[in-house]
């Protein structure tokens, strides 16, 4: 019994050894690890402190010099210069359509065909006119014969002659009208084709089947050649003074943001909007083929004065909540969350920041592994 108590003791004592050089060999790990960094709020929820700040990577923000520029949104509408309505030359009811809004159309292609009256009418009066010319030519020829044995005088074979003279003038004054009603004066036909007079694409539609066309009336189609269009902008009155015509504009379109398509001031209204207290700014723009009548666009203009900015790496910024951040240390080594209006993204993955940030202020380097750390 002596002896299994010496055995137990000694057994114990190893046991405590080894516990105890394990414990300590897990404190030397701890000691050696980094500690996790606390993040501590302030009352003022756009403030956060973290320990060991000195381990955040900052970015410091420069100066960027550019000229001063005015944003604005706008839509794409037709230069109407370059519209073409097509009228119908007879009046009568609509039998066929063959080209709907929006349609690309080329010239003298068919848009749509009108049973007419006045064909109907141009048809009779063609006959009748042939009739009148056979019987002119008719009376010509036997007015030249008597005049030939002395039985009439010279006067009266003037007037037949001028009668024949007049009476082939009719035929081919109404044979040319009926041509230009597309249809043969040989082959009657009452139904009129409407044709393109240009290519380009229908950028307005007045009428529909069965519908009643009034020759020279409401046009029918309107045609627009959409390699040039009109950018209009509304610009508010205490802005106008940094718009001249002939400044150069950048337009970007919503549908498109990363594209940017250069466009020239062409006019700018002389009438303000009462309400609103904007003037209607018109932009001339070679359509690179993506612009859209009705698209909305971001217009910006450049001035001539120059602007200071500030430029941060584009990862400093944080997109949240359809706004723009950064975070900015204070000098008493804590993180400010700070609202800033961006401008354009410039060359290296820097972007320019237009408010909110100043050059040489210091901010994250990189916003978003930062929220994400103060999430946790």
């Amino acid at each position: 019994m002596r002896y299994a108590g010496a055995k137990i003791a000694a057994l114990a004592a190893a046991a405590s050894l080894v516990l105890g050089g394990c414990g300590s060999a897990k404190s030397d790990l701890q000691a050696q690890a980094p500690p996790p960094a606390q993040v501590e709020r302030e009352q003022d929820g756009s403030i956060v402190q973290v320990d060991h700040p000195e381990q955040i990577p900052l970015a410091t923000a420069t100066a960027y010099t550019t000229t001063s520029a005015l944003a604005v949104t706008g839509s794409v509408t037709p230069d109407i210069s370059r519209n073409v309505p097509v009228v119908s030359l007879v009046s009568g009811r609509v039998v066929a359509i063959h080209a709907r809004l929006g349609d690309t159309v080329q010239k003298d292609q068919v848009l749509l065909s009108i049973r007419s009256d006045d064909v109907a009418g141009g048809f009779a009066d063609y006959r009748k006119a042939i009739a009148d010319e056979a019987l002119a030519s008719k009376q010509y020829e036997r007015a030249k014969d008597l005049y030939a044995h002395g039985a009439i005088a010279q006067n009266d074979l003037e007037v037949a002659e001028d009668t024949e003279t007049k009476a082939k003038v009719d035929v081919e004054t109404i044979a040319e009208h009926l041509r230009l009603l597309g249809n043969d004066p040989d082959h009657p036909n009452y139904i009129v084709d409407v044709k393109a007079p240009v290519d380009g694409v229908i950028t307005d539609q007045e009428v529909t089947n069965a519908a009643s066309v009034q020759a020279y009336g409401t046009n029918p189609f309107t045609i627009s050649n959409l390699s040039n269009v009109w950018v209009v902008c509304d610009v508010y009155e205490n802005d106008l003074a940094s718009v001249h015509v002939g400044d150069a504009a950048q337009i970007t379109l919503n549908a498109y943001p990363g594209r940017k398509i250069p466009g020239r001031i062409g006019n700018i209204g002389a009438i303000l909007d009462p309400t609103l207290r904007t003037a209607k700014v018109r932009i001339e723009v070679a359509n690179p083929g993506m612009m859209r009548i009705g698209m909305f666009v971001t217009a910006t203009f450049r001035g001539q004065k120059q602007e200071q900015h500030a430029q941060v790496p584009a990862s400093a910024i944080l997109h949240l909540h359809d706004r723009d951040w950064v975070f900015a240390i204070t000098p008493d080594k804590k993180f400010r969350r700070v609202d800033v209006t961006l401008g354009a993204t410039l060359p290296a993955d820097m972007q320019e920041v237009l408010s909110g940030l100043s050059p040489g202020t210091q901010v994250v380097r990189n916003a978003l592994t930062f929220q994400n750390m103060v999430d946790q």
